[in-house]
């Protein structure tokens, strides 16, 4: 299939009113159920960073840990104290546990008593470049003489070649608005264009197979060249392809009249 054939056929895709239960199974709904910017961004952020395994559990895991947190997660983070962080040492999912969950609630803790949005910590100059602002956000994550060193592989960073799959799906709900992939579109100073496409087995094997790039490892080597081809398809918004990428992978069934 030739790239102009590829383009047309997820844009078509891109384009159908499908009867896919889309938010009902994905994790972004957690960050929906929420109406302040910090809460929203709090709960985005944290789910992003859960989001590895079956989407179910995903979600699940993310609803126990802000209903721990009384379902107001920016004033129990403001007002953390010895007894909330007690509430939360149980908290696990998967190898995410209680000395990581203590971390994050601490960096989020100071963070928020510095500046009113995650957005800023994102920023380089007032700038985003994904893989620089990406590199400085992990460095200002870990910038503790008290960060766990386990802690780091919950947070990648494209230094290390990681493909930073979680944080690229991060920035994504929280820059672009789009009602079909659940996108929230809170944050203004990033534009859509600059983003990463969120990369792992899946969107690598879906794309292989429409021959976008040739099979090889999940890194941010290849999530850029993933996403320069998607810039040629849409320069001002490469990343809405993630939501038909992801159709074309598990809803063909849907697609036959595409």
């Amino acid at each position: 299939m030739t790239r102009s054939a590829v383009k047309k056929r997820l844009d078509a895709i891109y384009q159908e009113d499908l009867d896919i239960p889309f938010l009902v199974d994905d994790p972004v709904q957690i960050p929906h159920r929420y109406q302040s910017l910090q809460d929203i961004e709090i709960t985005a952020f944290w789910t992003a960073m859960l989001a590895w395994g079956q989407r179910k559990t995903i979600i699940n895991k993310a609803t126990e840990l802000f209903g721990l947190m009384d379902n107001a997660p920016y004033d129990f983070i403001v007002n953390l104290n010895d007894e909330k962080r007690q509430r939360l040492l149980d908290f696990k999912h998967r190898t995410f546990n209680a000395t990581d969950t203590l971390y994050f609630l601490e960096v989020l803790h100071r963070w928020y008593n510095e500046s009113e949005t995650l957005e800023d910590y994102f920023l380089v100059n007032g700038q985003f470049e994904a893989e620089s602002s990406l590199t400085r956000f992990h460095e200002q994550f870990f910038d503790s003489e008290f960060a766990p060193k386990r802690t780091q592989k919950h947070v990648a960073t494209p230094a290390k070649n990681s493909a930073c799959k979680r944080l690229c799906l991060f920035l994504k709900w929280m820059v672009r608005a789009d009602t079909k992939s659940g996108d929230i579109g809170v944050w203004k100073r990033i534009p859509k264009a600059n983003l990463i496409i969120p990369v792992d087995v899946h969107v690598m094997n879906t794309a292989v197979t429409l021959g976008l790039v040739e099979r090889k490892q999940v890194n941010w080597t290849l999530a850029t060249q993933l996403t320069d081809i998607l810039v040629a398809f849409d320069p001002n918004d490469p990343t809405r392809y993630d939501y038909p990428l992801f159709v074309y992978s598990r809803y063909t069934d849907l697609l036959p009249t595409l």
